[in-house]
């Protein structure tokens, strides 16, 4: 996916004067050597920072050596104003780290203090306002700072890509979804630019397309994809039109962006304009890392880009649908793995998940559409959803969302999607998430998220949790048992009989 940032982290020391600068260039090393003993992308900074100008010096050698990602690492107790000053200047992700101490046989000459220092540290980039990422324990020795080092790439891939991303929309955000409705500002806040554009100007590119030297071999692409699983195979040139109008776009409008996504709206005028419904290419484009949303979803959008960037991996967005009937619960007791009822619900949309995400992907039509725009038809204009049953495994929803008053918050929730048919149509699957009947009463409605989540398809909630804490989001998760939220009722209901009453003494 070349939608994504590459990493390329460099580990800088520091040393606090009065400490041996050895003692942090050879702990640097030792980190330096566990990164390469794990497989793990990392470049030396040789500039050890004691003072201010070896921050600045340290920036050029980073810059030089194009480092997109930093590792602050004590080796020392650390000088906290230069290393402070050092994390805001860089610009780019960074984790700040300690060294722990190595033996019991050197506690004169080799004792650090790394331990104490990171707490002045901390204190410093408080005054100078820096968001770091700091590791649930970031102290360590050699192997396990690799470790940190290695949960660090994927957070610090988010940031990067938050910061060089380009949303592109088309039409305004249909009335009948007004959830899908949230003020931008706070995406510029973020550094991710906004391109709102009219269905006029995506349906003149459109039109502009008719004999584009390209359609026969997208068509073919697409067929080759598909297979068998073409049910609609007169549909694909216009499809293939369509790819190419929104690739060209892309390329054409990206100006000082590197990265980029879509918000577009696709029905009705949609269908009754273009002939087709774009599902199929909005699926393709979410394998290529470029998730594309409906219904002119932005924050659903970013939403699916951030679950893309955590896992290296396409996601999806879905309808937090339906629940799950009870006959159907009962039938497949082996594969619901214990979870309850209320545990269970089905995740839905028209067919924009990518196909290598579904078993048999098969295109088909979008049987609401055709309900509405062409009944007692044979479809037509309604061609164009790619349809299965989402794949078994491991999942995290995701929601990155603006409150209407500009209040960014956040969401996310592991679970694992299940082996069962769901016995319906669009691109759906069963999932099943801890606790999700009280999450869904006490996160979901209670602070008012829309029915649009981002779907991942590897847990990913560690590295999204931590993105959020960096960015300063509010994040919500789906609590055990035994942590109630805060506006859980904590009482049972009293015995009523069956009149709703409870025993009265007359």
């Amino acid at each position: 996916m070349n939608n994504l940032p590459t990493i390329n982290a460099g580990i800088v020391v520091v040393s606090r004067d009065c400490f041996p600068i050895e003692l942090s260039r050879e702990r640097r090393k030792k980190v330096f050597k566990a990164c390469k003993n794990k497989k793990l992308q990392i470049t030396e900074v040789e500039t050890i920072v004691e003072n201010e100008t070896d921050v600045m010096n340290a920036l050029k050698e980073i810059d030089k050596k194009d480092i997109n990602a930093l590792v602050i690492y004590l080796g020392n107790f650390g000088p906290e104003g230069p290393l402070s000053m050092l994390a805001r200047k860089f610009d780019g992700p960074v984790m700040m780290v300690a060294a722990a101490e190595e033996s019991g046989k050197d506690l004169f000459g080799g004792r650090g203090d790394a331990y104490c220092g990171l707490l002045s540290a901390s204190y410093n980039t408080g005054l100078r306002n820096v968001r770091l990422y700091l590791p649930e324990y970031p102290v360590g020795m050699p192997d396990e700072i690799a470790g940190k080092i290695r949960d660090f790439t994927p957070v610090a891939r988010v940031i990067i890509g938050l910061r060089k991303l380009k949303i592109f929309s088309f039409g305004p955000r249909p009335y009948d979804f007004l959830t899908c409705h949230a003020p931008i500002k706070p995406l510029f806040d973020l550094g991710i630019e906004v391109m709102e554009n009219s269905e006029l100007d995506l349906y003149e590119l459109y039109n502009k397309t008719e004999n584009h030297p390209d359609i026969p071999a997208i068509s073919a692409e697409m067929q080759k994809e598909l297979g068998s699983g073409n049910q609609m195979p007169g549909v694909l040139p216009k499809l293939a039109r369509y790819e190419i109008v929104l690739r060209e776009f892309m390329d054409n409008n990206l100006g000082a962006s590197e990265y980029a996504v879509f918000a577009n709206k696709c029905w009705p005028a949609f269908q009754t304009s273009f002939g087709f419904v774009p599902c199929y290419v909005n699926s393709r484009f979410a394998a290529r890392g470029i998730p594309i949303a409906c219904e002119a979803d932005i924050y659903g959008a970013l939403s699916e880009y951030i679950l893309t960037c955590a896992s290296d991996f396409p996601a999806t967005l879905l309808d937090i649908n339906n629940t799950v009937p009870y006959d159907m619960y009962e039938e497949a007791k082996e594969q619901v793995k214990g979870y309850r009822p209320h545990e269970l619900f089905m995740g839905f949309h028209c067919g924009n998940t990518a196909a290598c995400l579904l078993n048999d992907p098969t295109m088909k039509y979008q049987l609401i559409m055709h309900r509405l725009l062409e009944p007692e038809k044979d479809p037509d204009i309604t061609r164009g959803t790619l349809e299965g049953t989402i794949k078994t495994g491991e999942t995290t929803l995701f929601r990155f969302q603006s409150t209407a008053e500009g209040q960014l918050k956040a969401y996310v929730a592991e679970g694992e999607i299940l082996n069962i048919n769901p016995k319906t149509f669009g691109g759906t699957g069963i999932f099943a998430l801890p606790e999700m009947d009280r999450f869904y009463r006490h996160v979901l409605l209670e602070h008012k998220f829309p029915h649009h989540t981002g779907v991942g398809f590897r847990h990913a909630g560690k590295i999204l949790f931590s993105v959020c804490k960096m960015l300063g989001v509010d994040v919500f998760f789906n609590q055990p048992k035994e942590m109630p939220y805060p506006s859980e009722n904590p009482f049972k209901s009293m015995t009523l009989d069956e009149n709703g009453r409870s025993e009265v003494c007359l």
